[in-house]
């Protein structure tokens, strides 16, 4: 039986070398892998075909992450595409890098030993924020266990602003997630509010470096002041991890004078996303303990593979070493001053784009940028004949991707557009972007007030 048995006549090579062969309707099923072959252009050409659908990476302000590096840093990640991180004996020096990047991750997190951390790379925050979670829990059972006290019904206290991961942490491994809600000027998780929801089950606090609903801090060394009184009333000595998946390869360049990392001394672990204001395409997480002891043993496997020992505790094994490149290509190419640099750029950006918002008439500014280069806002209450969902809706057609929804439980009846600013994203975009938005807000006014000449539209 011939293992070839489709012909391609060369002159249609020669014609049409690609759309010739797609205009056969059986050529590309999208259910189940095609009999015959393609070659490699033709193949290339119709998916990147198809990809033009998607939005432009630079116009989706809704995302976090990363879409620019440089040429050379493209090049070093397609080089290092197949190498497989959990191969350390085979790929000894990508090995060498990951220690390098954990080591200068630990330095600028202020880790109270140099040189001497304890964390690894990651898929992504999500993947590092379970790594934490599950320090956490085996901690908390383990000292209570060396009490002869009941080690079940562990509870995680956050605010609802969190990621979706620590809902799935929760889920996972059945821990108790108790949230604190929103409320109207308080959107963040804050210190007075703990005592009501600790108690001698918790196994944690997590708090945020940069809501993704608004971009803001929440106040760590506030926080834990709060948890050091809670233990003096209590006796309950609770932890803190911080979520720094945006804010922590921020925050250190932009805003050096706040303490959030381990210089607070109840912070015993820290993610963040790499992938984010790391500067590097995802995906690439990392997750650090202060101390070794923070990192229970039993979260340590030692595997025998491919000739040589060694530990691991991530969950994923096998995944591609091109990102922890990207990290360490990154952290030597710029050093502190140059992601300085940048994220200062990002931060200007923002507050100017924020401010430049806040004076159309029918917005009002929840938060302006001032801390992550985020910020989101609302209609003002008076302007009822349309919504942020439209707004956002109409801005699709230039190419703009900003995002429109509701906040979590308590002020789900405000509704908000979000506008994140990221390496690459300037001042010419930035008016092109208010531009676009006026007009928008124009039409929508004159749309919605038919014959009327007066508009809610303020410049």
């Amino acid at each position: 039986m011939p293992l070839h048995t489709h012909k391609t006549n060369p002159k249609d090579i020669l014609f049409n070398p690609i759309y010739s062969l797609a205009n056969d309707k059986n050529s590309l099923p999208r259910h189940k892998i095609p009999r015959t072959s393609l070659d490699p252009r033709s193949a290339a050409q119709l998916i990147a075909d198809e990809l033009l659908l998607d939005g432009q990476a630079k116009l989706n302000l809704a995302t976090f992450v990363t879409t620019w590096m440089e040429p050379e840093a493209s090049k070093l990640l397609a080089d290092c595409a197949n190498k497989n991180m959990i191969d350390k004996d085979e790929y000894p020096q990508t090995a060498e890098l990951e220690s390098r990047c954990v080591n200068i991750i630990s330095d600028l997190w202020h880790a109270p030993e140099s040189g001497t951390a304890v964390g690894c790379s990651t898929t992504g925050s999500s993947e590092a924020a379970m790594l934490a979670g599950l320090a956490l829990l085996f901690k908390w059972r383990a000292e209570r266990a060396k009490k002869n006290l009941d080690t079940t019904k562990p509870n995680l206290v956050m605010g609802i602003n969190v990621q979706v991961c620590w809902e799935k942490f929760c889920r996972y491994f059945d821990v108790e997630p108790r949230y604190v809600p929103m409320e109207t000027g308080k959107r963040i998780l804050t210190p007075e509010r703990l005592p009501g929801y600790i108690d001698e089950r918790t196994i944690g606090v997590v708090a945020i470096m940069g809501s993704t609903q608004d971009g803001a801090y929440e106040p760590v060394e506030a926080i834990a002041e709060a948890l050091d009184d809670i233990m003096l009333k209590t006796g309950n000595d609770v932890k803190i991890h911080v979520d720094g998946a945006s804010g922590g390869f921020f925050a250190p360049f932009v805003q050096p004078e706040i303490k959030w990392d381990f210089r607070v001394e109840r912070v015993v672990s820290i993610n963040a996303s790499g992938h984010k204001y790391g500067l590097v395409y995802p995906g690439v997480g990392w997750v650090l303990w202060r101390h070794p002891e923070n990192l229970p043993d039993e979260l340590v496997f030692k595997v025998n593979y491919l000739g040589g020992e060694m530990p691991t505790f991530a969950l994923n094994f096998s995944r591609p070493g091109a990102q922890v490149v990207g990290q360490y290509y990154q952290f030597i190419r710029l050093g502190y001053e140059g992601y300085a640099a940048v994220h200062q750029g990002s931060s200007a950006v923002a507050q100017y784009l924020a401010a430049r918002i806040g004076e159309i008439g029918v917005f009002e500014l929840i938060t302006n940028g001032s801390d992550l280069p985020v910020f989101v806002f609302k209609l003002k209450d008076d302007i009822t004949n349309y919504t942020v969902f439209d707004i956002s809706e109409s801005l699709k057609k230039y190419g703009w991707q900003l995002p429109a929804y509701t906040f979590p439980k308590n002020l789900e009846d405000t509704a908000v557009l979000r506008i994140v600013i990221r390496n690459g994203f300037n001042r010419d975009l930035a008016d092109l972007l208010i531009s676009h938005v006026r007009t928008e807000v124009q039409k929508l006014d004159a749309g919605t007030s038919p014959g009327n000449p007066q508009s809610s539209f303020h410049h």
